[in-house]
C-alpha cells in the first residue's frame, strides 16, 4: 500500500481548527488537484468560491444551521455546479444550451462537484491540513446564492471547511466492506445481517465522542431520511434554471 492510499483510508472528518491562517499557494494547489479531475464532455461544470472573511464565513455558518466549524476555519470553499459558463459556451455559438433543465443535467453537475471535491480533500489532508464537507450550504439555497453573487444555471453543492487540524479527532467505522463491494451484480443477501453488525459496531463509537442519542447507524439515518431535510433544494434549483422536467 503506498503513502497516497493510507492517507485516503485514514480520512477523518475535522471540526475543530488552529487559529493559523493557509497560504495562497497551498490554496492554489488544492484547487488545481480538484481541477484536474474527470468531469462530463470537458464540460468542466464546476466553480469554487474560496471564501477567507470573517463575516461572511460566520454568515454561511448560520445559514447552513450554526455549523461553528464553518466559521472557525480559515478556509471555505464552496463547490458550485456551473452551467453559467458552457450557457456563455453557447451563446458565442448561437445554440441554445437545454442540457440544465434536465435531471441528467443535475445528476452531471453533481457528479463532477464530488469528483472535484473528492480531489480537493485529498490533496489537502495530504499537505497536513484538515476538512470537514458541509451539506448545509443547501440548507439555505437562495440566501446563499444571493451571497456569493452566483449567476442563473449555478448551483451551491457543497462546501468544504479547510484548516489545520486542533485534533486528530475520531475514525468514524464504515459498514463492512462487502456491503460497499459487489462482483458482478447488486447482492441483498447478507445486507440485514451486516446492518446489524454495523449498528452494534457503532454503539460504542458514538458513545466515545458524545453522540450516543443518534444509538446507530440505522436509527439516525432513517430519522432524518423520513423526510426532505432541505425542502428549499428543490424549488432554488428551478429559480436557477435548473427545472428537471426533461
Amino acid at each position: 500500500m503506498n503513502e497516497t492510499i493510507k492517507k485516503i483510508q485514514d480520512h477523518r472528518s475535522i471540526r475543530s481548527f488552529l487559529d493559523q491562517k493557509i497560504d495562497e499557494a497551498t490554496i492554489r494547489e488544492i484547487l488545481k488537484a480538484a481541477q484536474s479531475m474527470p468531469n462530463s464532455i470537458n464540460g468542466q461544470q464546476t466553480s469554487v468560491i474560496v471564501v477567507q472573511d470573517k463575516a461572511k464565513k460566520a454568515k454561511i455558518a448560520a445559514l447552513a444551521g450554526g455549523q461553528t466549524w464553518v466559521d472557525d476555519a480559515p478556509v471555505l470553499m464552496v463547490f458550485v455546479a456551473d452551467f453559467y459558463k458552457t450557457h456563455l459556451g453557447a451563446q458565442k455559438n448561437n445554440l441554445e444550451q437545454v442540457i440544465h433543465e434536465s435531471v441528467e443535467g443535475t445528476l452531471v453537475g453533481a457528479v463532477d462537484v464530488g469528483l472535484n471535491m473528492g480531489a480537493a480533500i485529498i490533496a489537502a489532508e495530504s499537505l497536513g491540513l484538515g476538512i470537514v464537507p458541509i451539506g448545509g450550504i443547501r440548507r439555505d439555497p437562495a440566501q446563499m446564492i444571493e451571497l456569493l453573487e452566483l449567476p442563473k444555471y449555478t448551483f451551491p453543492v457543497a462546501a468544504l471547511a479547510v484548516g489545520y487540524p486542533k485534533d486528530r479527532s475520531h475514525k468514524k467505522p464504515r459498514m463492512p466492506f462487502e456491503t460497499f463491494k459487489f462482483d458482478e451484480k447488486y447482492q441483498v443477501e447478507g445486507l440485514k445481517e451486516a446492518i446489524e453488525s454495523y449498528d452494534a459496531e457503532m454503539v460504542p463509537y458514538l458513545k466515545e465522542i458524545g453522540r450516543e442519542q443518534e444509538v446507530n447507524w440505522s436509527v439516525a439515518t432513517s430519522s432524518v431520511y423520513k423526510s426532505v431535510y432541505f425542502p428549499k433544494v428543490h424549488p432554488v434549483l428551478k429559480n436557477q434554471g435548473f427545472k428537471n422536467d426533461k
